[in-house]
């Protein structure tokens, strides 16, 4: 009697305030090695967010619409609560730097200790992607800088929509 495959599953969770080159690279990467991908936006209540968890949600939708074991949904709970109910063992994560490393280290060790069942991967960004992170892309955007090399072409466009009806601070 032949084995059934059980599908690997793999959680890439984070709050993707907007969704930048740099989590598209790791989203295209990642579902390269996974049956399954879930882009999870985190419901951060301590972040003061630019885009509702649903906007977040409609531009990674249509940013990986090309990618197509990539599911995108959000959570407001444990991570490793989630990862029970989308029978996930795998979490994805990025890494700019030393410094991103050592706080991913601390929240892996957390995660497994939580629930030994999931396992934390780490992956390296693309080194043109190194400085990049969502705060830099609200930065820009809030003066009308271009962002059109560190985001989708569809986030640009929300981030221009976003930024004409709040003029910047002085």
């Amino acid at each position: 009697m032949e084995k059934q495959h059980e599908l690997r599953i793999a959680v890439y969770p984070g709050s993707f305030d907007p969704v930048t080159k740099g989590h598209m690279d790791i989203i295209q990467r990642a579902a390269r090695q996974f049956d399954r991908l879930i882009v999870a936006v985190l419901n951060n209540t301590s972040k003061n967010p630019l885009f509702t968890v649903e906007e977040r949600k409609e531009l990674l939708l249509k940013a990986t619409q090309h990618v197509p074991n990539v599911e995108i949904d959000s959570f407001r709970d444990l991570l490793v609560n989630y990862m029970d109910y989308k029978q996930a063992h795998v979490i994805v994560r990025g890494i700019r730097s030393v410094t991103d490393f050592e706080y991913e280290l601390q929240l892996a060790s957390t995660n497994h200790k939580l629930n030994s069942q999931v396992e934390t991967i780490f992956m390296m960004t693309n080194p043109k992607y190194s400085y990049l992170s969502s705060s830099v892309v609200k930065e820009i955007a809030t003066f009308q800088g271009d962002v059109s090399d560190l985001v989708p072409p569809v986030v640009e466009e929300a981030l221009k929509t976003k930024f004409q009806s709040k003029p910047a601070k002085a």
